[in-house]
């Protein structure tokens, strides 16, 4: 029972849900537009319709909106003809395809274009109306959704930020955009925008080639100005990154937007002015350009070099406002000049706009003759009366100008890039096949591949990121005659060329900042010249440094150059430190004067020494010469003049004998020298102890033992030298630790130890040679030159052991001279303390030459 009771309720439930779905399923037949219909300002019927949007104003009226009702459409202002021609360049594209039978024979194009009056939110919803495609007519109908209306190519917009809004909504639906003159790098990235396609090159290009630019006439250090939208702030991104890599520097990149409030015009034009750059590039649409420059005449901001984009460079409206001459000379990138056979006539012939039944015509037309209709809204004030068959001549305005030709040219190639895309599908030969489902998708895969030529000769082309070749020209700012501003070109830019070729200046004259003919100067640190090198200044970018001179032995050869180089160690750096010399060789030569006087003295001690030893042999047989052991007399004054001759080794360029010769050539005249000494000296000792009774001492120390005990002696030093020569001889050697700015050409020892021994031997053979002198200076004075022996041997003793300290601590040449002066000093004073008295005594004392004076006093008192 409670089942039964409980059935007529879950039926009538049951019952209610499939009325609901059924209603639910009609109403989805049925197409409803959501909010007011969009109605374009320009349309035409064809077969195939095109899209279009452009902003016809640039503002709109501000309006308060209570979120309580429906908001009001946007009342837009400021007229634009900038954007109606852009619009009459894709009409006369039109008109000209649907004319001509060799493309789309028997096809229409119609159109559909919107005006979105610089509003990014408008052109968001322009273009959904224009990708759902249902007019007016059909949202108030019944009927199914079977009728396909939507385009299948937008052309537009001006801007890069609208068309990054339009491209990310359409982009779902694959319906090919292609715009004329936004240039943004980032509206390259398929995956964000895949249906979006350009005839104007990316700023990705025009960036780099304006740093470049920048490069080429120096500027280091500039300031930067930018809209604050995407193409500003995505441009001048590319700049900086371009510039730091080229080593410009910006002091400041400010940013700007028409509808900021003035206190931020005023921060800007502060910055400007307490800057020290020089040049300013402007990254700024022509809106943007002529606001700032309203706002900057009233600073008198002249005398900065602008550098200028494509947005604004070639615009006669920015140049016919410059009445103050702040942008005098300025320098920027334009789209390269175009022609359009045909698109001026078409322009100028405005009386079909006046058919258009669209309020906002009234307005371009009263715009464009300065007139006002009687049923205008607007006050006519002192205006005359519109009558609607006005002519363009003698009208001088923007629309009138023609300057923009190469903009009207991308509008151009757009729509024909889609004609023949079109042409492609439907198969057209004569005719076309009408039958052929159109899609937007197969649309945009094959107009990204799709090449031709204009009927002008240009060859159109996209590449891979939807853009085309990125090609500028160098327009420079000129005034005539009339004071008519001329946009001189001066030079091209071809992206498609290696870096160092695609900037191309041509030999034309420039003019700059304030009519000037002299490139500005816009650095912070002037550059550094040769010989110095850059220190960056502590907190401030790397264009601002200081010149710093460069080290002693280092150089620099360029300008601005980062570091110094070190020469080479046989080189050294010249006064101005820009290129390395080489360095002077230094040694001890006979042409300089202290060689010579080591030269002289060396050779005047050997003519000594042989002048004695000539009296010597004349006097043989004299009591005195024999008395004092004659043969050993001559063999020291042999070995003196061996030591005399041996410092002549010292002087001169080392070579690899002269080093082994010399060190081991004066120890072994010397160790001779003073075994002669010491053999003398003995010799006395022997020949007092022969007086005594008994003695007979003098048979041990005999003639025969006199020679061997020289040679000995000498054997000795012999080996110590042949062993260090064949150990480690000394070798030719560049000192260049001793002087910085020159070599010293010096024999090095080799082995220290066997220098030390040589030495080291003849100063013990000295030392014990004074010893034995010594004791043997109070011997009877007639026969006894063991005093002199004694006074030589401490000359010797005195000047070797001051040598050491001397030799040591004296650099370079000087220790060579230090070393042949012990040399010298010790011989002579061997020469002058045995030989002189003997020779006086033989010259000039002849009468006590004689044996009994000799022996007169051999008895000790």
């Amino acid at each position: 029972m409670p089942s039964t009771q409980r059935w007529p309720e879950q039926g009538w439930a049951i019952l209610q849900l499939l009325l609901v779905v059924s209603f639910s399923q009609a109403e989805e037949l049925v197409c409803r537009r959501r909010g007011d219909p969009e109605s374009p300002q320009l349309y035409k019927d064809g077969d195939i319709m095109l899209g279009g949007i452009f902003s016809f104003h640039t503002s709109w009226k501000n309006r308060q909106d209570t979120y309580i009702q429906k908001p009001l459409p946007l009342q837009c202002t400021s007229l634009n003809f900038r954007e109606f021609q852009f619009a009459q360049a894709m009409l006369f594209a039109i008109e000209e395809i649907n004319n001509n039978t060799d493309i789309l024979p028997g096809i229409s194009l119609g159109y559909k274009i919107y005006d979105t009056c610089g509003s990014i939110a408008r052109s968001v919803r322009v273009a959904l109306a224009l990708a759902n495609g249902n007019d007016a007519a059909s949202a108030l109908s019944e009927a199914p959704c079977t009728r396909l209306s939507q385009v299948q190519a937008i052309m537009g917009e001006t801007s890069s930020s609208p068309c990054m809004a339009i491209a990310t909504v359409i982009g779902s639906f694959r319906i090919p955009m292609i715009s004329h003159f936004a240039t943004c790098a980032c509206l390259s990235d398929k995956i964000e925008y895949p249906s979006f396609l350009r005839t104007i090159p990316s700023d990705y290009y025009q960036s780099r080639a304006l740093a470049q630019l920048v490069k080429h006439f120096g500027w280091t250090w500039v300031g930067a100005i930018r809209t604050n939208d995407d193409y500003g702030n995505n441009g001048m991104a590319t700049f900086t990154e371009t510039a730091q890599r080229l080593g410009i520097c910006l002091e400041y990149s400010v940013s700007f937007f028409r509808t900021d409030p003035p206190d931020k015009i005023q921060k800007i034009i502060d910055t400007i002015k307490t800057s020290t750059s020089k040049v300013i590039v402007a990254f700024l649409s022509h809106m943007d350009m002529d606001v700032i420059l309203h706002d900057f005449s009233h600073h008198n901001l002249t005398g900065y070099q602008w550098v200028g984009t494509e947005g604004w460079i070639r615009d006669p409206q920015t140049a016919a406002m410059d009445k103050h001459h702040i942008l005098d000379g300025v320098i920027g990138l334009s789209i390269p000049k175009a022609h359009v056979s045909g698109v001026r006539e078409f322009m100028l012939d405005v009386k079909p706009l006046n058919s258009s039944s669209n309020e906002m015509f009234t307005e371009f037309w009263e715009a464009l003759f300065s007139c006002k209709f009687r049923q205008s809204k607007s006050s006519s004030g002192n205006q005359r009366e519109c009558t609607g068959h006005e002519d363009l001549t003698g009208v001088q305005n923007t629309f009138t100008d023609m300057s923009f030709m190469p903009i009207f040219n991308n509008v151009y190639k757009g729509v024909y890039a889609v004609a023949h895309t079109l042409h492609s599908i439907l198969n057209c030969n004569k005719t076309c096949d009408n039958t052929m489902q159109l899609d937007p998708y197969k649309i945009l895969q094959l107009v990204k591949k799709i090449q031709f030529k204009t009927k002008e000769g240009e060859e159109v082309y996209f590449n891979e990121n939807g853009d085309p070749a990125a090609k500028y020209e160098i327009i420079n700012w000129q005034p005539t005659e009339k004071g008519i501003v001329d946009f001189v070109t001066v030079g091209l830019h071809d992206a498609s060329l290696p870096a160092d070729k695609q900037l191309n200046l041509q030999n034309k004259s420039l003019i700059w900042a304030q009519n000037s003919q002299q490139v500005p100067l816009s650095v912070c640190s002037e550059k550094c010249p040769a010989g110095t090198h850059k220190v960056l200044q502590k907190g401030k970018p790397v264009c601002c440094y200081d010149c710093l001179r460069c080290a002693e032995g280092e150089i620099s050869n360029i300008t601005d150059s980062i570091t110094c180089v070190r020469c080479y160690p046989e080189f050294w750096s010249n006064e101005r430190r820009d290129a390395c010399v080489k360095k002077k060789a230094e040694f001890l030569s006979y042409e300089e004067i202290m060689g010579a006087l080591l030269t002289a003295a060396s050779l005047f001690g050997t003519c000594i020494t042989n002048v004695v030893a000539l009296i010597f042999f004349r006097y043989r047989k004299t009591p005195i010469v024999r008395a004092n052991n004659s043969e050993l007399s001559f063999l020291l004054l042999f070995s003196l003049a061996l030591c005399f001759l041996c410092a002549l080794i010292f002087i001169g360029r080392p070579t690899e004998w002269s080093c082994m010769l010399r060190h081991t050539a004066f120890g072994i005249t010397f160790v001779l020298c003073i075994s002669c000494v010491l053999g003398k000296t003995i010799v006395v000792l022997m020949a007092f102890r022969a007086t005594l009774p008994s003695s007979n001492v003098m048979t041990w120390f005999g003639p025969a033992q006199q020679r061997l005990s020289v040679l000995a002696f000498t054997l000795i030093q012999v080996i110590i030298c042949v062993l260090w020569l064949t150990i480690s001889p000394p070798f030719p050697f560049k000192n260049f630790k001793e002087f910085k700015d020159k070599i010293i050409l010096e024999c090095a020892l080799g082995s220290a130890v066997g220098f030390w021994a040589v030495l080291g031997y003849i100063g013990l053979l000295a030392l014990f040679c004074f010893i034995l002198a010594f004791l043997a200076r109070k011997l009877p004075d007639n026969f006894n030159e063991a005093k002199f022996i004694t006074f030589s041997m401490l000359i010797f003793c005195a000047v070797w052991l001051t040598f050491i300290p001397a030799y040591i601590s004296s650099p370079g040449k000087f220790s060579v001279a230090v070393e042949i002066f012990a040399i010298l000093a010790s011989s002579f004073g061997l020469l002058f303390c045995i030989f002189i008295p003997k020779c006086y005594i033989i010259l000039l004392k002849p009468e006590k030459n004689t044996r009994k004076n000799m022996m007169g006093k051999g008895a000790p008192k």
